[in-house]
């Protein structure tokens, strides 16, 4: 048995929460039912003009379940998916994570293409090559092109793999905006707390330093802003995730890189059994989904040629799944922590066309690559014909 297992009820459930997500869908949005479309011309994206494509990736780090999002009694929380970027988007809804339900070593995978296997709680890089090594290697582009702007437990290694044939000075630069946070207080954390815990699922102590990750003091000089104004506009903010995109768009108005990658990690709260913390950062999740995307749109350099993916690293367990925790943890394997979906949008994407047939977390590192041009030479994902 594999780690999502073999059994015929697995699949039954996985199927069911599919269809589940498909019938409200086209009941809420008028959504049509799409069809495998199997085009082998130039991927949309290089249509949209004669600027460069350019792509931007949102993850959670913390999935949540349909009980809190699609499910009847949990729609109140997604507003701003369900009218502002479903309808707009193609929307899979069955995507199936087959590798450990760890949220680093799952967005590593996210990021290979393939289901890494290191200690979710080490400090090393994935094994495989990621797709910011494909990109940049592939298409020449520059180390300021491709960025990664994470939350702080382990995250640092993410930016490039250990692969011999990519590596070090290959990869994205790493943003770990509560580590820059915690350097500007110099140990004056009193009144940050709530933006600088660090782990909901460990209580072991952040990794060691290492990677591609960037000081703080290197950002406010390549992003032209001052350590006191980052400081003062941190205190504005609620959330970890809050700083995240607060960083991403500074990334985006100074440096306008082609491949940006944002892991969201405030749902992970639901590890402290606090159920109203839990569904308070799905909340914020969904409004700060909008926000990005209405970024996007206000950005000459973004707009009209930006592909927008938002999707779960991975679930949560089952309300009914023996030795689970319910929306707490992840911890069984069963369906429901494994079954996923994704959110495409942009140009050349199909607008409110809901996909149901089974995909793996892993088909996006392929799927970008045949919308931007390079070969992710090492990945195991499947291209997502629908959307290129």
């Amino acid at each position: 048995m594999d780690f999502f297992g073999s059994a015929n009820s697995q699949a039954d459930v996985a199927r069911a929460i599919a269809k589940s997500r498909r019938d409200f869908l086209r009941m809420a949005t008028g959504a049509t039912l799409g069809t495998t479309l199997f085009s082998f011309g130039s991927p949309a994206i290089l249509r949209a003009g004669p600027r460069s494509p350019k792509a931007i990736v949102v993850t959670f780090g913390g999935g949540s379940r349909d009980d809190e999002t699609f499910a009847e009694d949990g729609q109140q929380n997604i507003p701003h998916l369900l009218t502002e970027l479903i309808p707009r988007a193609t929307f899979f809804t069955r995507v199936v994570n087959r590798g450990i339900l760890g949220h680093y070593v799952a967005t590593a995978s996210l990021a290979t293409g393939v289901y890494e296997t290191f200690n979710n709680f080490a400090a090393v890089p994935p094994d495989y090559p990621t797709v910011f090594e494909y990109f940049r290697q592939d298409l020449k582009r520059p180390v300021t092109d491709a960025w990664v702007v994470a939350p702080s437990n382990g995250f640092n290694r993410i930016g490039e793999s250990g692969h011999r044939a990519y590596g070090k000075g290959t990869g994205a630069g790493v943003i770990l905006p509560k580590r820059l946070l915690s350097t500007a207080l110099a140990g004056s954390n009193a009144d940050f707390e709530h933006l600088l815990r660090d782990n909901y699922e460990s209580p072991l102590s952040a990794p060691p330093e290492g990677g591609n990750g960037i000081d703080l003091h290197a950002l406010a000089e390549m992003l032209k802003f001052s350590v006191n104004d980052f400081q003062a506009h941190a205190r504005t903010l609620s959330s970890p995730d809050e700083l995240s995109i607060y960083i991403a768009k500074q990334l985006m108005q100074k440096l306008s890189p082609s491949l940006l990658w944002i892991t969201l990690h405030d749902i992970d709260v639901a590890h402290s059994g606090a159920f109203s913390l839990y569904v308070e950062a799905i909340r914020r999740s969904d409004y700060l989904c909008a926000e990005i995307w209405r970024t996007i749109e206000a950005d000459p350099e973004y707009a009209g040629n930006t592909t927008l993916f938002i999707l779960p690293d991975f679930g949560r367990d089952s309300d009914f799944s023996p030795g689970g925790n319910g929306f707490q943890h992840h911890r069984t394997g069963d369906a429901v922590s494994r079954t996923t979906w994704m959110l495409v949008m942009g140009p050349g994407i199909r607008e409110n066309v809901v996909i149901d047939r089974a995909v793996n977390s892993i088909d996006l590192v392929p799927t970008l690559g045949a919308r931007f041009g390079f070969q992710p030479r090492f990945a195991k994902g499947s291209v997502l014909q629908e959307i290129v």
